[in-house]
């Protein structure tokens, strides 16, 4: 069982830990199977699954352009310095004005909505270049595989019934160059026959209307970090194989959107157990982490966890770890035939670094210090709310 360094026992929990030399040797195996693979590439990394602006600097740092879904993202990636043309700008809730911006900034823009390709006709420009978010039945590309089943995704214009090639037609019309498509759908299983089939569409789409892309698009969602799922060789192959069909290497950049894959496995949750107590059909330790701030969504069942203490300890058959917030729900994981817990014993949560801090809602406790670390060297880049922060933009009394 990996134990929490010493050091770390001064810190006043609970706090997340960045681990920076697991993160870049992640981002470097995904580097390393786009080089091998498909040498002309983009990777954007996606602020909506963590935003810390550390996290966001340090990819900036590493090469990546920013993958933004809002005008908040957006101007919050200009403010920590990404490039303007290093900015993806995605997702159908963008304003008119941040949308016109972007493409005069010679951002890459995905247009998701009517309302964008209305916009178009407002925009002052030589050429106008956009990338075009395809909504396509993956599910019955792969069966049980898609997150929204038979029901289908919500994003992007429909290849089936039509709509994307209505949208080809007006841009067409309109001198608008087509520079890519965005081919992101959400599954479930993360599995290498999904991306598989988001390579097979890209390749029906060009055979079909024989655009002159830029880019293919292919979104993120795919496993990282963790040895027993697919590996990014096995991603990056499997579309890059397909792709070479219809694309040239030399001509079309292959745009990954990374989140969770890059910044989901080198983060951990440390929380300390502050009281124990026994009722007629549980032992209970309460912790002052909350499940909130591991799984915002309550969704998982099991959890990657280590346990840190003095001493040697007596097995309990069961051990109910719960949160500190007031809601009986905020039960996170049950202890079968472990050591007995204490009240200053440590519980590390590991690989939590995707949709939690984004996600921690500001209940009952406000948001907690948050650490990186890089080898031996421990620095704060996130001070802990307390109620003066949560209050700093706040308008009291009439």
């Amino acid at each position: 069982m990996e134990q929490i360094k010493e050091n770390d026992m001064e810190r006043k929990t609970p706090y997340y830990v960045i681990h920076k030399n697991e993160l870049d040797n992640n981002f470097e195996k995904l580097k390393e199977a786009l080089e091998r693979h498909w040498n002309n590439y983009i990777i954007g990394y996606s602020y909506k699954t963590n935003a810390l602006p550390w996290i966001i600097k340090h990819f900036d740092s590493l090469g990546c352009f920013a993958e933004t879904v809002s005008e908040d993202e957006y101007n919050l990636a200009k403010l920590i310095g990404v490039p303007k043309n290093k900015i993806i700008y995605n997702g159908p809730i963008k304003t008119k004005e941040s949308f016109i911006e972007a493409l005069k900034n010679d951002c890459i823009v995905n247009i998701d909505s009517q309302r964008e390709i209305e916009w178009l006709s407002e925009i002052e420009l030589e050429k106008i270049k956009v990338g075009i978010r395809v909504n396509f039945d993956i599910e019955k590309m792969c069966p049980g595989h898609s997150q929204c089943g038979e029901e289908g995704g919500r994003f992007g214009f429909c290849y089936e019934n039509g709509e994307f090639e209505k949208v080809i037609k007006k841009l067409k019309k309109r001198n608008i160059k087509i520079s890519g498509i965005h081919l992101h759908t959400s599954s479930k299983s993360r599995g290498v026959e999904v991306y598989r089939a988001i390579a097979e569409m890209a390749c029906c789409i060009q055979r079909k209307y024989k655009l002159e892309l830029d880019y293919v698009d292919v979104g993120g969602g795919f496993f990282g970090g963790l040895p027993s799922k697919p590996q990014f060789e096995d991603y990056i192959l499997s579309m890059a194989s397909i792709l070479a069909k219809y694309f040239d290497v030399n001509k079309t950049k292959l745009i990954v959107e990374p989140g969770m894959a890059v910044i989901g496995a080198p983060v951990s949750y440390v929380t300390s157990v502050i009281d124990v107590k026994d009722t007629e059909y549980n032992r209970f330790v309460i912790t002052d982490g909350t499940r909130t701030s591991i799984d915002p969504l309550m969704t998982k069942s099991a959890y990657f966890h280590s346990f840190e203490m003095n001493e040697k300890r007596q097995l309990h058959p069961k051990q109910v770890i719960c949160g500190y917030t007031c809601m009986e729900h905020d039960r996170i994981f049950e202890e079968k035939n472990g050591p007995m817990l204490k009240p200053g014993d440590k519980i590390e949560y590991k690989k939590v670094g995707a949709y939690t801090m984004c996600l921690t809602p500001l209940f009952i406790k406000y948001f907690p210090d948050v650490y990186v670390e890089d080898g031996t060297n421990i620095k704060l880049v996130r001070k802990a709310w307390g109620p003066e922060e949560y209050i700093i933009n706040s308008i009291i009394g009439e």
